[in-house]
């Protein structure tokens, strides 16, 4: 229900945004839509947990807007995605043997970007703010449940996989390629505690920083089509 919540408010703003474009009579502009894919890597920055980023991919959906005769070009749109990252773990309470959980993430994201023309439409500075909602960590294998996580005496995987669902980000990259078809890198970085719902949960803290605090950061490479 949540993700329906949000996917409502993401199609409601997208209209809007694309209406109030088309309606301008100021600007000489061009409107293009998008496909979008490629792959990311997804980590959490944090002092509680050992992390390892690990590679997922990305689809989305994306509108520009082409204003020629400024040096700025704007785009909005939505992208999912599924993401991975590694926690480092031990297969029991006492064990000395330490092993990395693996754990997914699904992740919808809804951005507006400035793109600032370097070299025409050929290569562009992008940044912009970013909305975003995801689910729980969920388990890649199923045998690693019962795992604990390292830097705590009883806290086990299963315990750690509740994080906030909506998430402030920033966005800044780089574009490079030409008007239908661009290759793009970005950094994304979470500005709200990723790992807050812990701290309202009864966690077992014991061995380790009773305070769970985490900023997420995502770095992605994907092409754009533009029709």
């Amino acid at each position: 229900m949540k993700y329906k919540s949000f996917l409502l408010l993401v199609a409601t703003i997208l209209c809007f945004v694309t209406k109030s474009f088309s309606q301008s009579g100021r600007y000489q502009i061009r409107n293009g839509f998008g496909i979008t894919g490629g792959i990311t890597q997804f980590d959490i920055i944090t002092d509680n947990f050992t992390t390892k980023a690990s590679n997922g991919y990305l689809g989305g959906l994306r509108a520009s807007v082409d204003i020629p005769h400024r040096w700025y070009n704007l785009s909005y749109g939505m992208q999912f995605s599924e993401n991975k990252i590694e926690i480092l773990g031990r297969p029991s309470l006492l064990s000395l043997e330490e092993s990395y959980i693996d754990y997914k993430l699904l992740v919808v994201q809804l951005d507006f970007s400035l793109h600032v023309k370097l070299i025409k439409n050929y290569l562009t500075i992008d940044l912009g703010p970013m909305l975003q909602h995801n689910g729980n960590l969920e388990f890649r294998d199923e045998r690693q449940e019962d795992y604990y996580i390292n830097n705590y005496d009883n806290l086990t995987a299963d315990a750690v996989r509740e994080l906030s669902k909506f998430h402030v980000n920033g966005v800044v990259g780089a574009s490079v390629g030409i008007r239908n078809f661009m290759i793009k890198g970005q950094y994304i970085y979470g500005f709200t505690n990723s790992l807050d719902k812990l701290n309202k949960e009864n966690v077992d803290h014991t061995g380790g920083k009773s305070k769970f605090e985490g900023h997420q950061q995502m770095l992605v490479l994907a092409a754009t089509f533009t029709f």
